[in-house]
């Protein structure tokens, strides 16, 4: 017969609670991360309109540039996402499609600027990004925290 006395264990709720709490919000922020990086790669630089249901094209770049993630703390999750659009749409009407106001010049280089209502067909690029990295997020959680 084994007789065993464990003496002087408890478990220290403050450091569990820090480790798991540092280990989130690495895992998170490498997930948002990787979809960002999806996202802006998906974004291609060509001219004209991409096909509805595909990326959009990169004309001059501010798209792809404006796609960040932050670790959202109270909510514990990350966001994704273009952010620095004032008073446009144009993200979310590419995303999801729906009318625009698109400005225009008639008769060339020095025409008269005309602005026209368009219905935009969805040219989604946030959505896609998330499903190609769905299946790598799990692993991300393999060994992160650490013992120490």
């Amino acid at each position: 017969m084994i007789t065993m006395r464990i003496k002087d264990m408890f478990f220290d709720r403050h450091v569990v609670m820090a480790a798991v709490d540092n280990a989130k919000r690495k895992v998170l922020s490498k997930a948002g991360a990787f979809i960002r990086t999806a996202a802006k790669t998906s974004i291609r630089k060509r001219k004209g309109s991409a096909p509805p249901g595909a990326p959009p094209h990169s004309h001059e770049g501010s798209l792809r540039r404006l796609i960040l993630f932050g670790y959202d703390k109270p909510n514990d999750s990350v966001v994704v996402g273009p952010v620095g659009f004032k008073k446009s749409e144009a993200p979310n009407v590419l995303e999801y499609g729906g009318d625009a106001v698109v400005l225009r010049r008639l008769g060339g280089r020095g025409g008269k600027l005309t602005s026209q209502k368009v219905k935009i067909a969805p040219r989604p690029y946030m959505a896609p990004a998330l499903e190609k990295e769905r299946p790598n997020l799990p692993l991300l959680w393999r060994n992160s925290i650490k013992k120490g």
